[in-house]
């Protein structure tokens, strides 16, 4: 398999995870990737990109169940408001698209925030940078390679 930004980033790092291709499901939300890789929903999460009033970026990564509020994100970061990207923004600004979009090896280094419901786990599936590749990592290991906090960012 091809090596995705994300993979080589790990690599780089010296940081032990797991690929695992779910590549022949036609799997793309949270929600049917955790079906197809027959896992629970609270330990898949998803990457979402947001925009600032102040127009800077921020990543949350928030578990398959349950949605990002913008309310709690906007105060996790410091913003007045927050809103999601644009779709047709994802690709330039992180070099990943839609469904394939990893917290780790994006372009630049966003201001991150990992919901809270990860800490503590033992690991979390995160996307590997491409649709049908999840990375299986430890969320404390992944906090700190990225610098991002924990916050309670779900409603």
């Amino acid at each position: 398999m091809n090596k995705t930004n994300a993979m080589r980033f790990l690599d780089k790092q010296g940081i032990d995870y797991q690929e695992i291709d779910y590549s022949k499901s036609h799997a793309v939300d949270a929600l049917s990737v955790a079906k197809a890789l027959n896992e629970s929903p609270d330990n898949v999460f998803k990457t979402l990109v947001t925009v600032g009033k102040s127009k800077e970026h921020y990543v949350f990564v928030v578990p398959a169940t349950k949605e990002l509020s913008l309310k709690k994100a906007a105060q996790a970061c410091g913003e007045k408001n927050i809103e999601m990207i644009p779709q047709k923004e994802l690709l330039p600004l992180t070099g990943y698209i839609h469904g394939g979009c990893s917290p780790l090896g994006m372009k630049r280094l966003f201001a991150t925030f990992v919901d809270i419901s990860a800490q503590g786990k033992e690991a979390i599936y995160v996307s590997g940078g491409k649709i049908g590749l999840q990375i299986k990592i430890n969320p404390e290991k992944l906090v700190s390679l990225i610098d991002a906090s924990f916050a309670d960012i779900t409603q």
